[in-house]
């Protein structure tokens, strides 16, 4: 009879993207030395310990830090969704991802961007600010310091708000941050802002807002249909409805 010497993993198909092309399989045979964790072997296949739900293994679960045995089988599976954080989700998002940034803020989500950030000071910021790193860096995700991160799925700035919206279901509060620094908004007089503004502007609107970090002005009618549109379709994706 011949003596089981490895173990195998069992890769939920929505983790496969992140296998070489060559090894987009469900199953994966490792050999356990004792000393390698069963997460270390899930990250060799190339798929981020981020992105990974609960392990279990004969169907117990078991943690990141598990030794396989030969012949055990490891299930796979990806991290659920909705996942829920403690708090409101505030996220950190990498330099590659700034058209994004931008579309959070315009949903009144708390955003923080920096377009000249290394990886070092990114992770920690978030660690320092309890902030999800967003990025498409699994190198990145795979620093043992980093505190929380998430791989952002799409190459299209609207199909990465989707699956940012669908992964953490972050409370929208449209038109109420600066889509330039991430700050709030506050109600501002018009009187009290009327010398910054166009005369078109002043005769045509009388509600404003104020960001309270950069001092930049808002009013409703400064949005294109295009922002409109994000809007309405983040809502739509959501099931939320634009505060009062």
């Amino acid at each position: 009879m011949d003596l089981v010497t490895t173990a195998r993993l069992r890769i939920a198909p929505e983790l496969r993207m992140f296998l070489p092309v060559s090894r987009r399989q469900e199953w994966h045979e490792v050999t356990p030395d004792g000393t390698s964790t069963l997460g270390h072997h899930v990250e060799s296949t190339g798929v981020p310990l981020t992105e990974v739900g609960q392990l279990t293994v004969a169907g117990r679960p078991v943690p990141f830090s598990y030794q396989l045995a030969p012949g055990d089988v490891a299930e796979v599976p990806p991290k659920p969704r909705p996942q829920r954080l403690p708090d409101d989700p505030r996220f950190l998002l990498d330099v590659h991802l700034g058209t994004l940034a931008r579309r959070l803020r315009l949903l009144g989500v708390d955003a923080a961007y920096h377009n000249d950030m290394d990886d070092p000071s990114l992770v920690a910021q978030a660690n320092a600010e309890r902030r999800v790193l967003l990025t498409q860096d699994r190198g990145l995700l795979r620093r043992r310091a980093l505190w929380l991160g998430a791989y952002v799925r799409g190459s299209d700035p609207a199909d990465q708000l989707h699956d940012l919206l669908d992964r953490f279901s972050p409370p929208l509060r449209p038109w109420s941050r600066c889509t330039a620094c991430n700050g709030e908004l506050d109600p501002v007089d018009k009187q009290e802002i009327s010398r910054r503004l166009e005369s078109g502007t002043r005769r045509s609107y009388d509600a404003y807002g104020r960001c309270r970090d950069c001092g930049q002005v808002y009013w409703r009618g400064a949005h294109s249909g295009r922002l409109e549109e994000i809007v309405r379709s983040a809502l739509a994706w959501t099931g939320g409805t634009t505060p009062g």
